[in-house]
């Protein structure tokens, strides 16, 4: 008989993906990152318990091409400042990937909340343009210019936090008590130049980061770096406090308190 695809892999094709998975080279990117001091009444509120703010109300937005063989990939992030237990890190509230591909596993295997859109990393001489885009807008864009070289940081390791649950299928809640996960990104840049310009943050209903405004700009650069990640489930958080903040996760929010829909194909 021929093998049925959907049948289970033997032990040894198993063992073989993870050691394939265990050889990756270093796989690099060319991205902007955005850094800017906002309102820290707003960066507070998107922070889910047990998340603190941090000392100053800081958000993120990273847009970058990745030079995966065959495979381009578009990847890009938008996340506030946090604390969690002493531990200062990043809690990303929004994370456009380009393919299924790499969505999936970061939401399935992390709780990263990936979403498909449209990432942007464009340069023509000094001029850089970048954005991230879902239902044709760009919800944000750094227009600019290379203003100068940098030199370059040394290796370090950066901290996000995510939270990694399922909804209920009868629409009430989670199936477990989510886990808050730390991931441990340790990366390495080869190059890095500072940019001269802004970053414009537009009205989406559903990627609302214009609630988060540019009070400050503290940081605009372009670069290329490769970093691995580790993650781990810190600890089970209360699932009544994250209940109310699970909507940043998707575009309807209705899906998951109505249960499944009435005559829903199986």
């Amino acid at each position: 008989m021929a093998r049925v695809r959907y049948g289970a892999r033997t032990d040894a094709e198993i063992a073989a993906a993870r050691t394939a998975r265990s050889r990756l080279p270093d796989i690099w990117s060319t991205g902007v990152v955005a850094v800017w001091e906002s309102d820290p009444d707003a960066v507070a509120a998107v922070l889910p318990p047990p998340l603190e703010p941090a000392e100053r109300p800081l958000v993120r937005a990273n847009i970058s091409k990745v030079d995966l063989p065959g495979y381009p990939l578009g990847a890009g992030s938008v996340a506030v400042a946090a604390v969690h237990d002493g531990h200062e890190g990043w809690y990303p509230l929004v994370m456009p990937m380009t393919h299924e591909r790499a969505l999936i596993g970061g939401r399935e295997v992390f709780g990263e909340p990936k979403k498909l859109g449209e990432v942007t990393v464009e340069r023509d001489g000094l001029v850089v343009r970048a954005a991230l885009v879902r239902y044709g807008i760009a919800f944000v864009e750094v227009r600019g210019a290379v203003a100068e070289q940098l030199p370059l940081p040394e290796p370090a390791e950066k901290l996000d936090f995510y939270f990694k649950f399922l909804p209920a299928v009868d629409g009430e809640g989670f199936d477990a008590d989510p886990a808050l996960i730390h991931c441990t990104r340790h990366e390495k840049v080869r190059k890095l130049e500072r940019i001269s310009g802004d970053v414009v943050l537009r009205e989406s209903m559903y990627d609302p980061v214009a609630d988060l405004p540019v009070r400050r700009l503290i940081d605009l650069t372009i670069g290329e770096k490769t970093s691995d990640q580790q993650g781990r489930a810190v600890e089970r958080v209360s699932a009544e406090a994250l209940l109310p903040y699970i909507h940043q996760r998707y575009d309807d929010p209705q899906q998951i308190h109505d249960g499944p829909p009435q005559g829903s194909v199986r």
